[in-house]
């Protein structure tokens, strides 16, 4: 993500979003969605799904903003958390309710990661972040945020307990923050 390109802090932008300033709104889709893009196509598969999909995440961010809280987590992760609920909400929508099925013949997800998804200046370099983790907790991230899978759905793909898959998350995400420097 290109920081330099907003002219005041995150923390002055998300002030601006929450008091409805349509300009904030235009800077925060231009700072953030490339990277909310990559991760939508990553889950949806399809590019005009996660276009349509993108703008929707847009709206539920607008809707939502009052109800962020900089105590609680980083912009980027809140926004991160609505894009891909809304791709997964999309996924099982175009499914009609039915489980959604991954197909087991794909190359793990790590290679299928670095085959889809090319890192960009836009993009935070997230790939090259999530690819510093260890094994266990990049297979994770892999399923749950770029994939679309539930804690639940990772639990039974890696016949590991919920526990386990929770807290090879939490910690992957302590460990994102780190290498991120926030």
């Amino acid at each position: 993500m290109k920081r330099s390109n907003l002219p005041f802090s995150e923390d002055i932008l998300v002030k601006k979003l929450q008091e409805r300033e349509e300009q904030a709104f235009h800077l925060l889709y231009d700072q953030y969605s490339p990277a909310l893009y990559g991760v939508i196509l990553k889950v949806v598969r399809d590019e005009e799904t996660a276009r349509d999909v993108l703008q929707d995440s847009f709206v539920k961010i607008w809707r939502n903003i009052p109800s962020y809280d900089s105590q609680k987590g980083r912009l980027f992760t809140w926004l991160l958390n609505i894009a891909r609920n809304t791709a997964i909400d999309a996924l099982r929508t175009r499914h009609s309710g039915q489980s959604i099925q991954r197909d087991i013949d794909i190359v793990d997800s790590v290679d299928l990661h670095q085959q889809a998804y090319q890192p960009s200046v836009e993009t935070l370099d997230l790939p090259d972040k999530v690819n510093q983790l260890n094994p266990d907790r990049r297979q994770v991230i892999d399923l749950v945020y770029f994939s679309g899978y539930t804690h639940e759905e990772v639990a039974q793909k890696l016949n590991l307990p919920l526990g386990t898959v929770k807290t090879r998350v939490r910690s992957a995400l302590q460990e994102l923050k780190k290498l991120f420097g926030t």
